[in-house]
């Protein structure tokens, strides 16, 4: 890589740095949906040339934003569906990021950005979650479809009003709705009946 290849590098993640920094900053004041490139541009100090060149939309920046925070908690799933694992112990790298990270703190307190979380999530999970489900179920893919999301929402909604409270205990309260969701699971997890013979009782 040439000297001048490093440098635009630099340059170019610089400068989307500062998109997305100055964005978090726009949150604090404002709801995404009333943003607008002009207004991003006018508090990063740039021009609107310089920020399509980086970004095709204030979309496409808060999706950048969400998709650094998802890889952040490399084990994001494991807490989604930590009781499907009944012995083991849970562990919550989403919600341990939310409650250390003040930036991220401003996206669950804005009510348009929680469905794009929701998809960014379900686009990287879902599959596992849903194929996961059915192969120790008898449950059809619209059932286990539907539990998904119920279960992502829920979680959001939780991380959403233990912050809004500021409780400080909020692993208390995952542990109990985890022993909520394991009850649940339990219930449905029927690997005998899949193995009966057709008629057996």
């Amino acid at each position: 890589m040439s000297a001048d290849t490093r440098k635009e590098d630099r340059r170019t993640k610089y400068t989307r740095h500062i998109i997305k920094e100055t964005l978090f900053r726009l949150l604090e004041k404002k709801s995404f949906s009333k943003l607008t490139v002009t207004e991003l541009c006018r508090q990063a100090e740039i021009n609107r040339g310089t920020f399509y060149l980086h970004y095709y939309d204030m979309d496409d920046v808060l999706d950048d934003i969400l998709s650094e925070m998802i890889e952040k908690t490399t084990n994001i799933i494991d807490h989604v569906l930590c009781p499907r694992q009944l012995t083991s112990k849970c562990s919550y790298p989403f919600c341990d990021l939310i409650h250390s990270n003040e930036q991220y703190r401003v996206l669950f307190s804005d009510d348009s950005i929680t469905p794009r979380i929701i998809d960014k999530i379900a686009d990287l999970n879902k599959e596992d979650y849903v194929t996961w489900l059915m192969s120790h179920s008898l449950l059809t893919f619209e059932e286990a479809e539907a539990i998904f999301y119920f279960q992502m929402n829920g979680c959001l909604t939780i991380n959403k009003l233990t912050l809004h409270n500021k409780c400080n205990d909020w692993r208390k309260v995952q542990k109990t709705i985890d022993a909520f969701i394991k009850a649940g699971f339990e219930s449905f997890l029927i690997h005998d009946q899949r193995e009966k013979p057709t008629g057996s009782s």
